[in-house]
């Protein structure tokens, strides 16, 4: 079965940030992300993946340290 869609949960990140003493403005400032970005980051928006892997590269983790993805299957009539 095909996902109708995905949602996105970035509580490993804030974990991840709290772990290192730093907070969005920190991650704002390391990454030059904008305040838009670092602000859908915090209501669990969906972001580019380019966003993402530029968090990694500054954080020196992965993926599965920053995000969790689950898939919305289609309910059955």
């Amino acid at each position: 079965m095909i996902p109708e869609s995905f949602q996105v949960c970035y509580d490993r990140l804030w974990k991840l940030l709290s772990s290192r003493k730093m907070k969005k403005k920190d991650l704002q400032s390391k990454t030059n992300l904008s305040s838009a970005v670092i602000a859908k980051l915090g209501k669990g928006l969906p972001v580019h993946l380019n966003t993402l892997l530029k968090i990694c590269s500054v954080l020196h983790c992965t993926l599965d340290d920053i995000v969790d993805v689950t898939a919305t299957l289609p309910q059955r009539n």
